[in-house]
């Protein structure tokens, strides 16, 4: 796990190292510049070491015969069966890295090598004779990788503020991303903040020939829903084991200790139940000890947390926290590198600075069982969904109108209302109401000057994945929507960003491709059961876990961000959603976003999360927009 940054172009001397500076807390244990002046090519890694701590890891490497270079960030899990397999082929491998293994298997199989590699990354490899470059990044887009046109070139970096050091970065402001963050609080697909920066796919590939020709290719597709209409419950319920286990055990490799998340939620603790048969030492696992909650809004995870870590006869650490974590709000949005509005951010980087502070660079995280096995509310509504199409319309229009009339501040109000208040919307347009926290029309509403069709530009990544996915089972093209753009966008994004920053690497166990595909095959009665979500990964943990865990009530991994508005974030929203403030920034309507904040301090809209996007989006231009160059970032110790 590292971080990386390159040029492929005639930029001036010194880039590629400034870049690099910029990396440096993703990799506090090694770094190196790769750079060929003549055929216009520079890399920059910085290496926090995970598998093979010698030299022999070092990075950029060269591969034996010297024509093939890597910059990479990530793990490969199943890089020991691929290096016996070259071995066994005739090739000479220097070291025990599985960076060598992917520099050795592209030498032989070419863009071939990348739908062969388990695991999480981004990588760039160069071509010396070829004057080639390639450019990857894993199927579920665990690692970022941005790109930046330039006139001079083509940059790319684990990280977007990486390429502020690039000269000739276009910083015009993406009116359509903006719109996507004020109503999802993440960009899903391409699109950044810039017009100028977008993200590599997930499971695609970049060449870039030396006369500037480019070429794509696609080497893996996230599963399509294919039912095994023959499975049944028994095998549902062990396939699902049995396949959870082999991911845990396949990302416990490492030449250091492996530590875990532990919520006392579900999926957290059915990865510490499996890793811990796999792990030499006692497994070490970190939560959040969050004080002075607000009941309404949130469910104390710490007594769950020490009932798992009792039961499983782990260690469990703890960090109290409460609401002046508030006041770094402003430090994660530049983490994050978008403009994220979700404050969990900050409970995942104060578990992996924990972590750190204990020696362990490597944890393990219950990201994803949600989006695989179903989880959140949208899912049980996706469930309704047939029920819903056959009421008449003007019963549904009704339904409709009174959701948006629903009173009370209550958290059950608030969800009666996001229920309800879709019901007029046909089929997909419905489907699709369920992933907006602010609908895209209310969102584009507050941006200065937006054309009629920014909305629906802004939607329009989710509605193609929905076009080209079977029609009938609103539940799985829910969790299509989710596997492409909330995981991948929201929730990976902030976990690799977290864990970077303090020098550690996050795995994700339920994003294993072969749990994955499993999962594909699983009808969804097995998965979306009698209104239980995740039904046969609870039944598959009844063995490992006591009850109480298995079923306890879903909290996310949040903060009491209603109360914290009230209290902490209450001086900075004035000063950043001041009228003076938006209507010097030219991005949104002062009196859109005044009416924003006045309905919601009165309680007759549930806007906390839409304020705080407009926070987080101020906050990112000064960080990003307007500021020439960040200082240089200093490594985690």
């Amino acid at each position: 796990m590292c971080g990386i940054a390159g040029l492929v172009g005639r930029f001036p001397p010194g880039t590629i190292g400034a870049m690099g500076a910029l990396l440096a807390r993703r990799g506090p244990d090694d770094h190196g510049v790769f750079e060929d002046r003549d055929a216009g090519i520079a890399f920059a890694h910085r290496r926090l070491a995970i598998i093979d701590l010698s030299p022999a890891g070092h990075q950029p490497m060269a591969d034996g015969s010297g024509r093939y270079t890597i910059t990479y960030n990530g793990e490969i899990y199943n890089y020991r069966e691929l290096r016996a397999e070259l071995i066994a082929r005739g090739r000479q491998l220097r070291g025990h890295s599985d960076t060598e293994v992917i520099l050795e298997l592209f030498a032989d199989q070419g863009p071939d090598a990348f739908a062969r590699l388990n695991g999480i990354f981004a990588l760039a490899i160069w071509d010396s004779t070829a004057r080639r470059l390639w450019l990857a990044r894993d199927g579920m887009g665990v690692k970022p990788l941005y790109l930046a046109e330039t006139p001079t070139g083509l940059a790319f970096a684990s990280e977007l503020k990486a390429l502020l050091a690039v000269p000739g970065i276009d910083r015009t402001i993406d009116r359509i991303a903006v719109a996507a963050y004020l109503g999802y609080l993440y960009s899903p697909g391409e699109r950044t903040m810039f017009e100028g920066v977008r993200k590599l796919a997930p499971g695609t590939w970049l060449k870039i020939e030396a006369d500037g020709r480019r070429a794509t290719g696609q080497f893996f597709t996230i599963p399509a829903y294919v039912p095994d209409a023959a499975m049944s419950v028994e095998q549902a319920i062990a396939g699902t084991e049995a396949a959870l286990r082999t991911a845990v055990k396949r990302q416990m490799v490492a030449d250091v200790q492996v530590g875990a998340f532990l919520s006392g939620g579900l999926d957290s603790s059915a990865i510490v139940a499996l890793a811990r048969e796999h792990s030499p030492d006692k497994l070490a696992c970190f939560t959040i000890d969050y004080r002075g909650g607000d009941d309404d809004e949130m469910i104390d995870d710490l007594p769950y947390a020490r009932r798992a870590a009792q039961h499983l006869g782990v260690d469990l650490h703890e960090i109290a926290v409460d609401s002046s974590m508030a006041t770094e709000f402003e430090a994660l949005v530049y983490t994050l590198d978008e403009p994220q509005a979700d404050p969990a951010a900050l409970n995942s980087l104060k578990i992996a600075s924990l972590a750190r502070s204990h020696g362990i660079k490597v944890l393990l995280s219950g990201s994803g069982g949600d989006d695989v096995f179903t989880g959140y509310r949208r899912h049980r509504a996706a469930a309704l969904d047939a029920r819903i199409d056959r009421l008449p319309a003007p019963v549904r229009s009704m339904l409709g109108w009174a959701g948006g009339h629903v009173p009370g501040k209550s958290a059950n109000a608030r969800r009666l209302r996001k229920l309800l208040s879709p019901m007029g919307e046909d089929g997909d347009a419905r489907l699709l109401s369920y992933f907006e926290w602010l609908r895209l029309e209310d969102a584009a509403a507050l941006i200065a000057g937006a054309s009629p069709s920014l909305a629906g530009e802004a939607r329009q990544p989710m509605i193609d994945t929905l076009a080209a996915y079977p029609q009938g089972n609103q539940i799985e093209r829910a969790l299509r929507l989710e596997q492409h753009y909330f995981l991948i966008d929201h929730n990976l994004n902030y976990t690799d960003k977290t864990g970077m920053a303090a020098g550690v690497e996050v795995r994700v166990p339920f994003l294993d491709p072969d749990l994955m595909a499993f999962a594909a095959t699983m009808p969804t009665e097995f998965k979306l059961r009698g209104g239980e979500t995740k039904w046969a990964l609870r039944k598959a943990m009844e063995p490992h876990l006591p009850r109480d865990i298995i079923y306890r009530p879903k909290t996310g991994f949040g903060v009491p961000l209603r109360a914290w508005m009230k209290s902490g974030l209450q001086p900075m929203m004035a000063d950043l959603l001041s009228p003076t403030t938006v209507e010097r920034r030219g991005l949104f309507d002062p009196g859109a976003v005044a009416a924003l904040r006045a309905a919601t301090e009165a309680g007759r809209v549930d806007g906390h999360y839409s304020l705080l996007a407009l926070m987080a989006i101020e906050l990112w231009c000064r960080a990003f927009a307007d500021r020439a160059l960040p200082k240089p970032e200093s490594a985690a110790a």
